[in-house]
């Protein structure tokens, strides 16, 4: 059996060094210049460093290392060993990766920020990994009040995109509001799967074999299926099939020019693994 590249110990650090990268290049690349924070702990840093100067990786490591305590105390150990290499790799990217404004406009830059701020968080959560920082408060609040971490962790980021008001303005809190969709927006097309399918469903009450073989000449995966019609209560065969995006039309117009009253449902797919598709 083929061995998942995703579970080779030196690839999965690999993504993991170059998730935290991507985080650290959103906070100093388009976030800290701007002095615009949109959540998390790398947000209270960039708060911190804009109000009071203090230096964005030390606070970034008092925040994580506290979070840990918390973790230990309210969560467990096997918790805390989740978080702890991301927790203090992360400020440690943050403090050599250099730190300068790479794009004059703001709304750009915060886009860009929650792109590859998303991009980062999404290759952590593949492999299993976290970064620590505000993704603990969640599972303790998870733990003892049964909330969604999800929820509580989108309330956490929008009290700390808050403080962007009395720091840098009002115009910065809306525009970290707006960055912080556009991470959550980026990480659930990240997490779904980037090359969507289509599955249809052909049913004809003559024509499916002619289908059928059409559907294997072009090379496409099929299953065919016993049903039985609703009205008429005949058994019937009903083949469903999974196509790529730019093969989707040209099917249905083939399916079209052999029976044009064939039945065709088709949905969404957004991961397909096995078969021909995926690994």
């Amino acid at each position: 059996m083929k061995k998942r590249l995703v579970k080779n110990p030196f690839f999965r650090a690999l993504i993991f060094l170059f998730a935290l990268e991507l985080v650290a290049i959103s906070i100093n690349f388009f976030y800290a210049p701007i002095n615009i924070a949109a959540g998390g702990a790398t947000g209270m840093a960039v708060l911190l460093e804009a109000a009071f100067g203090f230096n964005r990786s030390l606070c970034v490591l008092v925040i994580n290392t506290l979070m840990l305590i918390l973790a230990w105390i309210f969560i467990d150990w096997k918790t805390v060993k989740k978080f702890i290499i991301g927790s203090y790799l992360l400020p440690v990217l943050i403090y050599v990766t250099p730190s300068f404004e790479i794009v004059s406009d703001k709304l750009l830059a915060v886009i860009l920020g929650g792109v590859f701020s998303a991009i980062g968080v999404a290759a952590l959560y593949r492999i299993n990994a976290a970064s620590g920082g505000t993704t603990v408060p969640p599972l303790i609040i998870e733990r003892y009040f049964h909330v969604n971490p999800a929820v509580s962790l989108l309330v956490i980021d929008m009290i700390v995109t808050l403080f962007n008001i009395p720091v840098s303005g009002i115009d910065a809190f809306f525009m970290a509001a707006f960055s912080l969709f556009v991470s959550l927006f980026v990480m659930r097309y990240m997490e779904s799967g980037l090359d969507h399918k289509y599955q249809i469903q052909v049913m004809s009450n003559d024509k499916l074999p002619e289908i059928r073989k059409m559907l294997e000449d072009a090379d496409n995966s099929l299953t065919i299926f016993d049903v039985r019609g609703g009205y008429s209560l005949n058994d019937k065969k009903l083949i469903m099939a999974v196509v790529d995006n730019d093969s989707y039309g040209k099917l249905l117009s083939r399916i079209h020019d052999i029976d044009p009253n064939a039945f065709i449902v088709a949905s969404n797919v957004v991961k397909v693994h096995g078969g021909t598709f995926g690994i």
